[in-house]
Parts: structure tokens; sequence; C-alpha cells
């Protein structure tokens, strides 16, 4: 498969203003690791390639271990992940797949409980901005390097 767009060349503005939010995440309380999974996992459900690939070598290099960066995929049937980052891979889930139950109440409930007002819109905003970069790198085919 070829790239079609380097779209970092082709429009730095619209990027610039995606930096932005990536900067507002990465002042946020949200821990390191789990920005990497909730980014990993999105990346997985969207399929893209790109994206997999950063993130998990990304969160390798944060210290995260190959088993939990290998069953993130199925998360609810492994003990290896805390309540916190359980109910944010929830969210993501939920988030990313918006169209399909609209963020059930259910889910909501599950991660209400894990996280500060504050830190519920940081959440969200990263499961947003890493769907917005998963679109990009998909649509224009970034290939891993």
């Amino acid at each position: 498969m070829e790239a079609r767009l380097n779209f970092y060349k082709a429009n730095p503005t619209a990027i610039k203003a995606l930096m932005g939010v990536e900067e507002r995440i990465g002042k946020s309380a949200l821990e390191k690791s789990l920005t990497e999974l909730v980014r990993l996992r999105a990346s997985q459900i969207n399929g893209c390639a790109y994206c997999v690939d950063m993130h998990s070598s990304d969160a390798r290099k944060g210290g995260e271990t190959e088993r939990r960066l290998a069953t993130v995929v199925v998360w609810r049937e492994t003990p290896f992940f805390t309540d916190r980052e359980r109910a944010a891979l929830e969210w993501t889930e939920a988030l990313t797949l918006v169209s399909h139950e609209h963020v059930p109440d259910a889910v909501w409930n599950a991660v209400r409980p894990h996280f500060s007002d504050e830190e519920l819109v940081d959440l969200t905003l990263l499961v947003s901005a890493i769907n917005a970069w998963n679109r990009f790198a998909i649509s224009f085919r970034t290939m891993p390097a």
C-alpha cells in the first residue's frame, strides 16, 4: 500500500491545531501509561496500523509490558488492568464506536467513579484526538516506518 498524501506538509496549519489539543492532553492529570493504552485501543478498533505501531512503541518506551500490550485488545478477559484503566478503555470503546450505542448509561456509570470531572473531559478529549489522528492516518494511508 502506498501513502496518498503527507498531511503534515499539505496543511501544517490544520495539524498545528490538532497539536494544540495534544498539548492540552499532555498537561492533563491523566497518567502517561493510561493515555497510551487509550490511544492504542482506539487505534486497534479503527484499524490504524500507523497509530497502533506508534502507540505500542511509545508505551514500551514508557515502561509498558509486552503482556499488557498484547492483551489490551482483550482487556475484559484479563486481570492485567486496573479498575481505572478498565473504565478508560470502556469509555474509549464507547466513544470510538459512538454511532453504535451512543455511550450507554452503563458505560457512564462504569467510568464516573474513577475520574474527576476535569479528568473525564480530558479523557474524552484524548479519545476524540486519537480518533481524529486515526482518520488522518487511515484516509491518507500513512504507513508505519
